[in-house]
């Protein structure tokens, strides 16, 4: 092997690239693209607005891989407010580098003012665009090998546990690829034709998911709308499993919505028992005692043949991450063309470690929101409430009742909250009724949608039907 040479010298990127085997110890070789890194460098000098314009369609200079280069680039960031108009040459980003080096903010020896020379040459701005997706393209590469290595680390460890390892690595694996140019600001005039058209055109079921509910889908423009979190609230026994269960069989067996139900308080056969009752309308406490007439063992064989086919999928995994839900998001969205997710409950989901319970499940409600935004589908979680509505002599909850965190209100794009009158006075003159309170809809209207509560079906329907 060639003796290395100097870290000053301009064929010393060149040679580790020559030389992959120098630096085995210290992990996997990683691709690079020093040419495409040096022309970068080397144009941002020349025409200093790339810095700008290159940012601006996405690039990241924490993609340059040669520290050397990286510097320069950020050497030009800081003196374009000194250079307004047109190149900067080497000797003042020569001074930059030194004296960020002398007092510590740079950690790697700076290039030199002759090789700075040597390296201007290099300049490219026409083709700069090129060769910065050279080295972006060589930097999704890089993560992808640190990614493998990074999984051969933990498949043999003997700490290696699949429920977080395998979340976390997907997690990684989500993030390789940063976002593509595509994500930039649009101006207004591109826009604007999609809302003149949305004035004409009402929404469709492929647009909106229904809720099961006619004036709920009223109120809330159609249903469910894609990328929104939708937070359901309620005092515990109050039939939030119950309506989110109805939440589910309307979009996956009605519309064949393609629905994912994590349940972290029931099991599975409970959720199925629930579904059964609902949708033949036969008593669920005669399911549990296995007494159903014949009439009601023949609806069920029907209803049990729709939602065999429905497109439901229910997860009772109790322990559930936001990186293990977002997972599994990915694979069912990939998998299923997945639009519609129902968390059954949010306080009881493993959270991110914080420094006390109210930023644990600020995270978690955060993680949720970018979660439906990022995959374009409908998530709903549900949610407990505080003791705030039974210590007031008007029960009825409002959002500000949503226990350990302000930032569930503020993530949920809806909130509806669940309640019943019963609950609190058998007697009531509107016993057997539930209001769905939507206290909260971003760009729509609120009011109160009150529905039948057949709890002995395991099911709420409309008042109309009831």
């Amino acid at each position: 092997m060639t003796t290395e040479p100097d870290i000053n010298s301009p064929d010393w990127d060149l040679w580790h690239e020559a030389n992959p085997d120098a630096n085995d110890d210290l992990g996997p070789r990683m691709p690079r693209d020093v040419e495409a890194e040096r022309v970068i460098a080397a144009s941002v000098m020349e025409r200093p607005e790339l810095v700008d314009e290159l940012a601006a369609e996405g690039f990241d200079p924490a993609d340059i891989t040669t520290e050397q280069y990286r510097w320069v680039w950020f050497a030009v960031e800081e003196l374009r407010t000194s250079f307004k108009h047109g190149e900067i040459r080497w000797l003042p980003i020569a001074r930059q580098l030194q004296a960020w080096h002398a007092d510590g903010h740079m950690p790697v020896r700076p290039l030199s003012e002759s090789h700075l020379a040597e390296l201007y040459h290099w300049a490219q701005p026409s083709a700069a665009a090129w060769h910065a997706e050279r080295v972006a393209k060589k930097a999704i590469a890089a993560r992808i090998v640190a990614l493998g290595h990074d999984a051969t680390g933990r498949g043999n460890s003997a700490a290696f546990d699949p429920d977080t390892d395998v979340a976390a690595l997907q997690e990684v694996l989500d993030g390789v690829a940063k976002p593509a140019a595509g994500s930039q600001a649009k101006h207004v005039r591109e826009l604007i034709g999609g809302a003149l058209e949305r004035c004409i055109t009402p929404p469709t079921k492929e647009d909106r998911t229904p809720t099961g509910f006619v004036d709920l889908d009223a109120l809330l423009c159609g249903g469910w709308a894609p990328g929104q979190m939708v937070v359901i609230g309620a005092r515990p026994a109050m039939g939030k499993s119950t309506i989110a269960s109805g939440f589910a069989r309307a979009a996956a067996v009605k519309h064949g919505v393609p629905t994912l139900f994590h349940t972290l308080e029931m099991s599975e056969d409970e959720i199925t028992n629930g579904l059964l009752c609902a949708e033949a309308r036969i008593a669920l406490h005669h399911l549990k005692q296995g007494v159903v007439d014949d009439a009601g063992v023949a609806r069920a064989a029907e209803a049990g043949k729709r939602i065999a086919a429905a497109p439901l999928f229910i997860d009772d995994v109790s322990n559930l991450t936001l990186p293990a839900l977002r997972a599994k998001v990915r694979h069912h969205v990939r998998a299923d063309g997945l639009r519609l997710v129902i968390v059954d409950y949010l306080q009881l989901m493993t959270a991110p470690k914080a420094e006390n319970r109210q930023n644990e499940v600020s995270k978690l409600s955060r993680g949720i929101k970018l979660l439906a935004r990022e995959f374009g589908i409908t998530v709903i979680i549900l949610a407990q409430l505080n003791r705030g509505p039974e210590q007031r002599q008007d029960k009825r909850p409002t959002k500000s009742d949503l226990r350990e965190s302000g930032s569930i209100e503020q993530d949920a794009d809806i909130v509806i909250l669940l309640h019943r009158d019963d609950a609190y006075e058998r007697e009531s003159p509107r016993a057997g009724e539930a209001d769905l309170i939507v206290d909260k809809h971003r760009g729509g209207q609120i009011g109160t949608v009150t529905v039948a509560a057949q709890l002995h079906y395991a099911s709420f329907v409309d008042m109309a039907v009831s």
